[in-house]
């Protein structure tokens, strides 16, 4: 996938300036992940005749060895559950384990992978340009694990660079983001963000704006969306199914997806309800007005729930609960 226009020109700008560590923040699904592997990515290449604020050349055998996950000088601290979507490759001792079903990948950034990357930034350069360290979604590090890369960034090591990258900046300590130039993350304009989605493979002109508006104007995150098979069509008749108490229409879904889409429904009856246009969907997708007070006890449970969605006792009864709270709150009419 090519790097979107709108983060080429903030690479361009990190790139030409000087420091150690970056925080890349902003509001979630602004590519702070891609952003930020761009920068590792230029910080390592090893094209000695191209300016570095060009980025990566892509070609040379540093750019090859982090597109095959394999970079002796990257180290990437993410969640496992992220890594193993983004094919980065964990330390033998956790796939053992989650091989073995002792236990699942981890929604943290673990404290053990911290520690390494500690000692890793203490080694000496393999490749000889530096090593880089890599920290996604930050906010998904507990307190021992920042307070162990507090440490390393108060004391860099000469060689080592730092980009975290975040969609909740103030869930850091407040020690991390000092000691980090802080970038905020550039929106993308609404036409160049659906020239682009509409150049990406498997995407149909008709479904863009569709998709656009379900991730509130995010193109990669709506990006994701179509690659994980989640279809405009499936969105647009989303509300008018739930309204059904529809389980069909829910399939496939975690259950935080569910509450995510059923978090923006909700917003977009509370506005329509007061006059002003729905954001996540379309008007015409919309059913028939609610009670403001059922729809705004819908919000409170929607949110109470959301606490609980990653680690759910039973993922199949906590859907049908969801939609069945749905289907009371649609069809609930105003007085």
């Amino acid at each position: 996938m090519s790097v979107a226009p709108w983060l080429q020109r903030q690479r361009t700008s990190l790139l030409a300036q000087r420091g150690h560590a970056w925080l890349l923040h902003g509001p979630s699904g602004l590519g702070q992940y891609e952003l930020a592997l761009e920068l590792a990515r230029a910080w390592l290449c090893e094209r000695a005749d191209r300016p570095q604020e060009q980025g990566a050349c892509g070609a040379c055998a540093s750019c090859h060895a982090i597109d095959v996950r394999a970079h002796a000088d990257l180290c990437v601290l993410l969640p496992e559950v992220e890594m193993l979507a983004l094919g980065w490759p964990l330390d033998e001792k956790a796939q053992a384990e989650i091989d073995d079903k002792k236990r699942k990948p981890s929604r943290e950034i673990r404290v053990e992978a911290m520690r390494a990357a500690v000692e890793f930034g203490q080694r000496t350069s393999a490749r000889g340009r530096g090593k880089a360290v890599l920290v996604f979604p930050a906010e998904r590090m507990n307190t021992i694990s920042a307070n162990a890369l507090l440490k390393t960034l108060e004391e860099p090591p000469g060689d080592v660079r730092f980009v975290l990258a975040t969609g909740a900046a103030h869930l850091l300590l407040p020690t991390i983001r000092s000691r980090c130039m802080g970038h905020q993350m550039a929106w993308p304009q609404p036409e160049e963000a659906s020239q682009w989605l509409q150049a990406q493979e498997g995407v149909a002109a008709a479904d863009v704006p569709v998709l656009l508006a379900a991730t509130g104007g995010r193109p990669e995150e709506a990006l994701r969306m179509h690659a994980a098979g989640r279809s405009a069509r499936a969105w647009s008749a989303l509300p008018q199914a739930l309204a059904r108490g529809d389980m069909g229409a829910v399939g496939g879904l975690a259950p935080a997806e569910l509450i995510d889409a059923m978090q923006k429904l909700c917003h977009d009856l509370l506005r329509t309800g007061q006059g002003a246009a729905p954001r996540f969907f379309a008007a015409a997708d919309l059913p028939s007005p609610a009670r403001l007070e059922t729809l705004l006890q819908w919000s409170r449970k929607l949110q109470d729930s959301a606490r609980i969605a990653e680690h759910p006792l039973n993922a199949g009864l906590m859907l049908e609960s969801l939609v069945a709270l749905a289907k009371t709150a649609l069809n609930s009419r105003p007085p």
